[in-house]
């Protein structure tokens, strides 16, 4: 990490000798390295603090003084694992969080990788460097659902380049953990090229035994954010792992998992929080970092030790404590002042030395992206012409004896298979009598391959939908008509990426959505608030019985959560690792409008 101000520099504004730019007066210092709450001056230089204390000595003619009477002074919150793509983008996540005190943000770069490659990823993130506070990165090993030619984009070379960046931490979490399990080679090698840089390798167990985990632990995962319960925080705790304690808006988990403190009244100096990409409505309403600081305080966690877990924890996770997390000389001036301490959002927040915001807005420019410079991929490499095929979105069916494998929702994200015997017409499954079943088609970008899925208690009254937005980026359709999934679909390829709904022949909402298919390109925080609004109440009053539709579509074309999948190689079951109904190519499909 690097730091404008000169160790010499800092010398001289400590000893009075230099003025300071910033000085920050009479406010009780949150000591995260002591646990104390002390009231004390601090002094800024640059981008870095040079003195803390009750001296004034460094005060200049220049310097700014920022009376802090009555105010917390904080250091900046972390996010140790973000997913700037959910919807929002890199430069509009940060407008909104950055205003709520998280100064450091440590992002996935999925999406970002599978659309730009490396040469593409690694320019765009250099210019990001630009954005105020610090916007870090993890890298992914492998994507989140294997697919033809995974292994050669996810090559030894550019990832082993991309980990050795100065703005990249370390590596992203492994979804599909059960390729640590079995010793994948790829993986283990990489993970000690991650050992050798001294970075951190994130994790992602969900519903890994305590048995199992000890073996991908083995492995050289350093932290997982996936525990649901107290019990499966304590196991990863007790494993020697970085136990990050999950609040989202697909998973609330907070007021479970602090009894992990609260109850059990564990040594906190290696439990850290994170929010895990939520949506951007639940932003709006929850905040960030600065909600989980507050819920977790309203759930009887110490004051000390929640805002530890978002500062100087996670700094010393992500082996940057020599930089951020605290409020120190020599430490980078990241701070905030917080008027109490009951819902901790920041009258002002400081990011390198800069007052970047205050009374949750900014007051500092943000760049503006052309982010088309950096994508490899066409958004579709085929004709829309390919997608008027109604069988394209049909299910194969041409034995009424042979039950059809549906998936049905159990909640958000988890599916089981459920055998349904359905009618047959013209050698497809006919959904017509049975309401709630619709139909799904996952199809290729680049026009090869269809994946097909009939799907239950997922949205009882929608005739036609389509999404890039989910974790393939191919083009999803979803609906109980095909006419109108085909509406949906050709109209998603029009905008180049995006959710489409479609009435009958109408639609009736679109998103657009050009960046890789997941985000908006729209720089404003609220453009996204209001996407994800409008989507959700779309969905719901079409019979959507959940509360995040955004991680349903995510997930739904993943591979390793429990039930059916709809993958690139077809309908898949995750418990038995089989293909039910293998993808077809869509030169294959037989012409037929009725």
């Amino acid at each position: 990490m690097h730091l404008t101000a000169q160790r010499s520099e800092l010398i001289e504004v400590a000893k009075g000798e230099r003025p300071a730019d910033l000085f920050i007066k009479g406010g009780t210092v949150i000591n995260v390295y002591s646990g104390e709450f002390l009231k004390l001056n601090i002094a800024v230089y640059k981008d870095c603090i040079a003195c803390v204390g009750p001296s004034e000595s460094s005060i200049g003619a220049q310097t700014k003084i920022i009376n802090a009477e009555g105010k917390f002074v904080s250091p900046g919150f972390i996010e140790a694992h973000a997913h700037p793509w959910v919807v929002y983008n890199p430069v509009s996540v940060t407008e909104k969080v950055l205003s709520l005190g998280t100064t450091t943000t440590v992002n996935d770069n999925l999406f970002f990788y599978l659309h730009m490659g490396a040469k593409g990823f690694k320019a765009m993130a250099n210019d990001l460097k630009v954005l105020p506070g610090n916007f870090l990165w993890l890298v992914r090993l492998v994507s989140q659902a294997d697919y033809p030619g995974e292994r050669e984009w996810y090559n030894h070379k550019d990832i082993q380049e991309l980990l050795e960046l100065d703005n990249v931490v370390g590596s992203a979490e492994v979804t599909r953990w059960p390729l640590l399990y079995q010793g994948d080679p790829f993986l283990l090698e990489t993970m000690d090229f991650i050992k050798k840089l001294g970075k951190v390798s994130d994790g992602h167990t969900a519903g890994c035994s305590y048995e199992k985990l000890n073996a991908v632990v083995a492995s050289g995962v350093t932290a997982c954010h996936e525990a649901i319960t107290a019990k499966e925080a304590f196991d990863r705790l007790r494993l020697g792992m970085w136990t990050v304690l999950r609040n989202s808006s697909l998973r609330p988990d907070l007021g479970e998992l602090v009894k992990l403190i609260v109850d059990g009244k564990v040594n906190t100096s290696r439990i850290v929080m994170t929010t895990d990409g939520p949506h951007p409505g639940f932003i709006e309403k929850e905040g960030f970092v600065d909600g989980l600081v507050r819920q977790a305080v309203e759930l009887g966690v110490p004051v000390m030790n929640a805002i530890q877990m978002v500062t100087v924890n996670a700094a010393t996770y992500l082996r940057l404590d020599d930089y951020i997390g605290g409020i120190a000389p020599g430490k980078k001036a990241d701070i905030l002042l917080l008027p109490n301490l009951v819902d901790f959002q920041p009258d002002m927040v400081i990011a390198s030395g800069e007052i970047v915001a205050e009374n949750e807005e900014l007051n500092i420019s943000l760049p503006e992206i052309d982010w088309n410079q950096y994508i490899v991929r066409e958004p579709f490499a085929f004709s829309k012409s390919a997608l008027e095929n109604l069988n394209l979105y049909r299910y194969p069916h041409p034995s009424e004896k042979v039950p059809v494998p549906v998936s049905y929702f159990k909640s958000n994200v988890i599916t089981q298979r459920k055998d349904t015997e359905l009618p047959s017409v013209n050698g497809y499954a006919d959904l017509s009598h049975h309401e709630g079943l619709v139909y799904a088609a996952l199809i290729d970008r680049r026009g090869e391959w269809v994946s097909k899925a009939i799907l239950e208690r997922f949205a009882v009254n929608l005739d036609g939908m389509a999404s890039t937005y989910n974790t393939t980026t191919e083009l999803l359709a979803v609906g109980r008509n095909p006419e109108s999934m085909k509406r949906a679909a050709v109209r998603v390829h029009e905008m180049g990426g995006g959710v489409v709904i479609v009435d009958g022949d109408e639609v009736v909402l679109e998103i657009p959505l050009p960046l890789t298919g997941m985000m908006t390109s729209d720089p404003t925080f609220s453009a996204a608030v209001n996407y994800h609004d409008q989507l959700l109440a779309a969905v719901q009053e079409r019979g959507f019985p959940f509360h995040d539709i955004l991680y349903t579509l995510l997930f739904l074309t993943c591979d390793f959560l429990p039930g059916l999948r709809l993958v690139p190689y077809g309908l898949y079951e995750v418990k038995t690792d089989e293909i039910l109904l293998p993808s077809a190519p869509l030169n294959s499909l037989t012409y037929q409008n009725n």
